[in-house]
């Protein structure tokens, strides 16, 4: 009984083995590999982020962090430009400046998740303890530009866009010389390039009115 108990266990063992061995062979098969790969692309867009271009550090975080509610601060000033300028210099800067930063602001966000990190919240108020350092505009500073109207409001603008550029640059110099990731520093290098450019031109502007 007991040889005749072991023959049959032998038995189910290797006919479970087949069937493992058939299963098996249907998942490498056609459809089955191509359900592989559909579960990888799943997962690619976050894996670029940090190790396809590079491993990021704390600098990298701390410009993404930083620069997000910059240019969204920098986005709703450029938001006033369209209905209270009488320029059309400052209407056409304020468009390129929000045409800029708006899509650099999803850019960042993106990065700071695929690194589990939070993304910063809106709102007026978030972010704004450091204007000081990073050229950002108090509260009352953007109270009185949403007052401003005409001649008024275009020189408060300029005045104001170009110190919050400045900002922008010192960030983006940091994130050049300390920062790991290499689409953030190529970003960095983007907005030295084309925010001093509009630095000089705001003060052209300046010196026209």
């Amino acid at each position: 009984m007991t040889a005749h108990r072991s023959l049959i266990r032998r038995a189910a063992a290797v006919a479970a083995a087949a069937t493992a061995a058939v299963v098996l062979t249907a998942c490498g098969g056609g459809n089955g590999s191509s359900a592989g790969h559909d579960g990888h692309k799943t997962s690619s867009p976050s894996a670029p982020a940090s190790a396809g271009q590079g491993e990021h550090n704390a600098a990298d975080v701390a410009f993404a962090k930083g620069m997000i509610p910059h240019h969204r601060q920098a986005v709703e000033m450029a938001d006033l430009a369209q209905t209270r300028t009488e320029s059309a210099e400052v209407k056409k800067l304020a468009a390129e400046i929000k045409k800029a930063q708006d899509p650099e602001i999803g850019t960042l966000s993106g990065w700071l998740t695929s690194w589990g990190e939070e993304v910063p919240e809106e709102g007026r108020g978030a972010g704004h303890g450091g204007h000081s350092m990073s050229g950002m505009m108090t509260p009352e500073e953007m109270d009185e530009l949403e007052k401003a109207s005409g001649a008024a409001f275009d020189t408060a603008f300029l005045e104001m866009m170009v110190k919050h550029h400045e900002g922008a640059v010192e960030m983006a110099k940091t994130e050049r010389s300390d920062g790991a990731y290499k689409p953030a520093k190529d970003m960095a290098g983007d907005i030295v390039t084309s925010q001093s450019a509009e630095i000089t031109r705001m003060n052209e502007l300046l010196g026209d009115n």
